[in-house]
């Protein structure tokens, strides 16, 4: 069986998270934090830490649903982003 080939900046690329959270600028994400609280809504900026800004955000924490308008997310407080389709 033949691997295909692949150059090194493809690696880089492949292997730089910030670079494809930027291209979701505008989309529906879900973002997870470590302490349990699920937010979903329209990513609206983002920056080099990772901090998130998302409109029209919905929470999830337990069975508990909250709606804000906008909501500020620092970087180091998320366990995973859900990321849909562009």
């Amino acid at each position: 069986m033949e691997m295909s080939k692949y150059s090194e900046q493809d690696d880089m690329t492949a292997k730089n998270p910030l670079s494809v959270i930027f291209k979701h600028v505008g989309s529906t994400i879900t973002v997870v934090l470590k302490s349990g609280e699920k937010y979903t809504g329209i990513l609206s900026k983002v920056d080099n830490y990772m901090n998130l800004l998302i409109d029209e955000a919905i929470e999830e924490y337990g069975d508990k649903t909250t709606r804000y308008g906008r909501v500020l997310i620092r970087g180091n407080n998320i366990l995973y982003i859900q990321l849909n389709k562009l």
